[in-house]
């Protein structure tokens, strides 16, 4: 039985190449209710095809186009800080470490670490101290929004949820693993020692593996709960951070008793509330290892590529550092995500982006407050071809049947190797723009987006299909 569900499941992955199919008629077998908007033009503007392209939808990770396209536009040849991992004055001669990010790099514990590794940071603060007092976890360079405006609750402790925070480490990312036991007895469950866990779980003879991970919003106790088949291979997911500030601070205490430094004070965190002005760093720092920044194509790349929600998030409040002065007689906005949003609107609006074609409350494309229409996205496409950086932002676009979020998608079809475009997906919503090359060898740009999609249901297969069609007609 598991055997043939995944045979139907890849059959559904790939399109239904229909014999001279209209795109209205293929549009006509997604699942019923499913509302579309699509736009697809010409490498001269030309429409080649529209339908209901100047409707607003939900557009998902589709948002991750305009996020970025702002960030290349606002961010390129700024400098961006490193995070900082240093010695400050603390009580008596006993000095402090201090944590502080800036968004701009995770901090990777990987043993095979090649670039912004937290272990040779670690290293150098051993080799100066032997004693320190508190830790104190910073990131206060953004303010404290962990998660933007119509994020569903649900999503929240996954890590496609994990919270915002200007100090990251392994993408704010905890990979909890279960291996089963013997039948009847509870499995193993292997996780960072931050959360304390309540083993509720059981090891059964028969059936399938169903766990589920249950924990309060910045809880320390983690509840496992479900069954796992007994010599099934482990059950591995990934949990998102509530509080990645202070899970920094508490890892790097352990981390630095793991090398003979004595830590006698406690893991302190400075935030910056929402609606308030920056803070300044109250401690100054006697020593310093650094970890630099990600160069902007690199992080724009890693977030189109495979859909990274963190990084888009941090990277839309990065755009604060940018935000247009206020206007006379208004208040300056003091929150980064609203600050970042302002600065993103004034790029769209010097594209020339129809305004009423796009509202954002986020960068990701988590919030279900987002709308965009197939207009804005093809307007937004056609606009970062006239820019400098076009080639880099074109190359953080994932590639049908080749890689990213598309390695899978168009394998086998005429557009393998030949779209080139940014995936979104939600509840209820699938979204796909980008560029493809039709058969005659020109280039389309398009944007197709799914909304209303039936519970259970995916309206991937009729978009893969509209799309092979379209570019096989023209």
């Amino acid at each position: 039985m598991r055997i043939v569900f995944l045979a139907a499941a890849l059959a559904l992955s790939a399109p239904v190449l229909a014999q001279s199919a209209s795109p209205a008629a293929i549009l006509a077998t997604a699942p019923a209710g499913t509302r579309f908007g699509l736009l697809v033009v010409d490498d001269k503007g030309g429409e080649v095809l529209s339908i209901r392209a100047d409707d607003r939808f939900i557009p998902a990770s589709n948002t991750k186009l305009f996020t970025t396209a702002a960030a290349m536009a606002l961010l390129q040849g700024q400098p961006a800080k490193a995070t900082v991992i240093g010695l400050s004055a603390g009580k008596g001669a006993v000095p402090d470490v201090a944590v502080l990010g800036q968004g701009t790099v995770s901090l990777s514990t990987a043993l095979d670490c090649v670039s912004g590794c937290l272990a040779p940071l670690l290293d150098h603060i051993a080799a100066k101290a032997r004693t320190v007092g508190d830790v104190i976890a910073d990131d206060s360079a953004l303010t404290d929004q962990r998660w933007s405006p119509g994020m569903s609750w649900n999503n929240i402790g996954t890590d496609s949820g994990t919270a915002t925070s200007a100090l990251v480490i392994d993408h704010n990312e905890l990979p909890i693993v279960v291996t089963p036991g013997r039948a009847g007895q509870a499995p193993v469950v292997t996780v960072s020692p931050y959360y304390t866990v309540v083993n509720q779980a059981v090891t059964v003879s028969e059936g399938e593996t169903r766990l589920g991970i249950d924990r309060a919003v910045g809880g320390r106790v983690l509840r496992l709960y479900g069954t796992i088949k007994a010599g099934a291979q482990p059950w591995r997911e990934l949990m998102g951070l509530d509080d990645p500030a202070h899970y920094a601070g508490w890892l790097v205490a352990r981390e630095l008793g793991k090398r003979g430094v004595k830590v006698r004070g406690k893991v302190r965190t400075i935030h910056r509330p929402v609606g308030t002005a920056p803070i300044g760093q109250p401690y100054k720092l006697t020593f310093a290892a650094e970890a630099p920044a990600v160069l902007l194509p690199d992080e724009v790349q890693l977030i189109n590529k495979v859909s990274q929600n963190l990084h888009s998030e941090l990277l839309i409040r990065r755009l604060a550092f940018a935000a247009p002065l206020p206007e006379a007689g208004k208040a300056p906005l003091t929150d980064s995500l609203d600050q970042g949003l302002a600065a993103a609107r004034t790029v769209f609006a010097s594209a020339g982006l129809p305004r009423a074609g796009y509202d954002f409350s986020d960068g990701s494309g988590m919030s279900t407050y987002n709308r965009i229409s197939p207009r804005a996205a093809v307007a937004l496409l056609r606009w970062t071809k006239t820019q400098p950086w076009a080639a880099e932002y074109r190359a953080s676009l994932p590639i049908g049947g080749v890689d990213g979020t598309l390695r899978r998608r168009f394998a086998g079809t005429p557009l393998a190797g030949r779209i080139f475009a940014k995936t979104g997906t939600l509840n209820a919503t699938n979204a796909l723009s980008g560029w493809m090359i039709a058969a005659s060898g020109r280039e389309l740009t398009f944007s197709i987006i799914a909304n209303d999609v039936p519970d259970g249901a995916s309206a991937l297969t009729t978009m893969d299909s509209v799309l092979v069609e379209i570019a096989a007609q023209n």
